[in-house]
Parts: C-alpha cells; structure tokens; sequence
C-alpha cells in the first residue's frame, strides 16, 4: 500500500492508503503501485481510477510520487 493525496483548489477529494492508482499522464497513461520509482508528471483530462474501482474525473493536473507517497493537484 501507499498513500494517495488528491487535492482541488477547493477540498481534498482523495486521502488515503491504496494499493493502485491509474492517471492520465500528459504523454500516456500510467500506472503506480507500491514502491514505484520516484516521479514527477503532467496530467491531462481524464479519470484517475482508485483501485481499480472509483473514478474521479480530472480537467488537468501535475502528480508527485516519492517515498511510497502520491500527491495530485489537479482541476476538477
């Protein structure tokens, strides 16, 4: 598991453990699982999937992963 961290402008709309998260990256989508190598992306509309199970819809966006930690900041 890591910690997943969603942020708008407005509220938090994601924070918590998870096992996978899948984002729409500027260059493809991407998928991050525990222990993934260090990160920095751009992220394009679409729909970043939480375990496989729930959707959350994205306009834009930039991620950070490090240290088994996942920060979005993204439109929504």
């Amino acid at each position: 598991m890591f910690h997943l961290t969603i942020l708008t402008p407005k509220k938090a709309v994601f924070d918590g453990d998870v096992e996978q998260v899948f984002l729409p990256g500027d260059h493809g989508e991407f998928e991050i699982l525990p222990h993934h190598a260090p990160v920095v992306s751009l992220l394009k509309p679409g729909n970043v999937v939480v375990d496989w199970k729930k959707k959350i819809p994205i306009r834009n966006g930039i991620m950070r992963f490090d240290r088994n930690e996942c920060m979005l900041l993204v439109e929504e």
